[in-house]
């Protein structure tokens, strides 16, 4: 089936947009910075570079272009990631070692890839072709995302821990309002709709696989707090021996904890000369705590803020309860795009939570799973979401390094309980509407 023009054009601008927003916070980066590659979960900037373009190439052009001709053809192992159904793939461990193909190279893959999506649009593709187009783009902020927290892990290691960008304005002196309670009685019987359930003629509207379909859930009245938790809530917890009392951890949790040396959230390392006795590294360098006290703390693991949660003597809210909420809400906050690239401090009173949306991506007490009904994708494709949905942990609402256009009150993020490297905080939750 062939979809209407206009459709195909305007995916073309979006498509131009998304990828030049890729390069662009590449622009202050060297070239030795694009091959760092400085913790398991993360990958050098110039392999993201690749694997967005061998997304494309793999999925659309190869597919839906006639006698399409690859750029490289190595490039169909080489930038592989995960997907086994596709043949082998270098160990993820490795990609730091991929000195060759050189930047250049690589650049020239974007080029030609873009070119080619490019007369794709121009030519009134399949439907089909563009479904994937417009997950390419989804999977292209994606990796964006993955860009800059991987950057700034590779910064904060490199021992001279150059910054991203200039020092940031002068501390904000505004304080965070008080935390409050907002309680949410859902309709008798308490049955909410969570998710999404696609249009199948839909073209130029999307959602991943793992939203959907739509399907009921029972929430029982339950209250979310009116704001996320701070730096400086987080520093309490610390001074009142946090990490250092079992009672407050799963067991787990505390094994990880242990082993791994936790005694502050990533990127906090103490510091003498700040009044706070804490300094924390930013994307423009090491700023005292005191400065960033009023911002959401970021940078936990999940046992970490289950922990504090079980400390102030509440919870995790779980996913359900938080997208029954976020729907209801506008998606605005501090995202990427405001260029701030750090957690921003609450404003005012509100009559609903705050910062649903941007800061920080929100631990839930969810477990990964598929919803009722749940089908992958067909194909290769099946394994983009559905082959993880085990021992993960869902996250909600995205964070200030995440492209707004591509967040969703429906949206799951999911991470392995100990990830710190990504922008993850909280917001607590108890049961009762009062």
């Amino acid at each position: 089936m062939l979809t209407q023009q206009p459709i195909a054009v305007s995916l073309l601008t979006r498509f131009r947009d998304v990828r030049q927003a890729t390069m662009q916070f590449c622009e202050p980066l060297t070239p030795e910075d694009l091959m760092v590659q400085s913790c398991p979960e993360a990958s050098p900037v110039k392999w993201h570079l690749a694997h967005t373009s061998w997304f494309f190439e793999t999925f659309v052009l190869s597919e839906f272009v006639a006698a399409y001709q690859p750029f490289n053809p190595e490039f169909r192992w080489l930038f592989n990631s995960y997907y086994k159904s596709l043949g082998e793939m270098p160990e993820k461990k490795l990609r730091a070692s991929f000195s060759r193909p050189p930047l250049d190279q690589i650049l020239a893959y974007r080029c030609h890839v873009d070119a080619a999506i490019a007369r794709l649009l121009e030519q009134t593709p399949e439907d089909e072709a563009l479904r994937r187009i417009v997950l390419g783009l989804e999977h292209e902020q994606q990796h964006l995302e993955l860009i800059v927290t991987d950057i700034k892990h590779a910064f904060f290691t490199n021992p001279l821990h150059p910054s991203y960008a200039p020092a940031a304005a002068p501390a904000n002196d505004a304080m965070a309002p008080p935390l409050e309670w907002v309680g949410f009685t859902p309709r008798s019987p308490g049955i909410v709709e969570i998710g999404i359930t696609p249009n199948p003629t839909a073209i130029d509207s999307f959602a991943f696989d793992n939203e959907t379909p739509r399907h009921p859930v029972y929430l029982a009245p339950f209250r979310l707090a009116s704001r996320l938790a701070t730096c400086a809530d987080y520093l309490a917890f610390i001074e009142e021996d946090g990490y250092s009392r079992p009672e407050f951890w799963l067991s787990e949790g505390w094994d990880t904890m242990r082993a791994e040396g936790w005694q502050a959230p990533l990127y906090w390392q103490r510091e003498s000369k700040a009044k706070s006795g804490w300094s924390v590294f930013t994307m423009n360098g090491f700023r005292p705590l005191e400065e960033l006290s009023e911002t959401p703390v970021c940078h936990i693991s999940f046992f970490e803020a289950d922990a504090f949660a079980r400390w102030s003597g509440h919870r995790l809210p779980t996913e359900f309860e938080w997208e029954f909420v976020a729907a209801q809400q506008k998606i605005a906050g501090n995202f990427l795009d405001s260029g701030r690239l750090h957690p921003a401090t609450a404003s005012g009173d509100a009559d609903t939570p705050q910062q649903m949306f941007g800061d920080v991506w929100e631990w839930t007490q969810s477990p990964y799973t598929g919803y009722p009904g749940y089908k992958p994708l067909p194909g290769a494709l099946g394994e983009y979401n559905g082959k993880f949905m085990s021992s993960q942990i869902v996250l909600r609402g995205g964070s200030c390094v995440t492209p707004q256009t591509h967040i969703r009150a429906t949206y799951r993020n999911f991470f392995s309980p100990g990830t710190r490297w990504q922008f993850s905080g909280l917001r607590l939750a108890r049961d009762g509407a009062s």
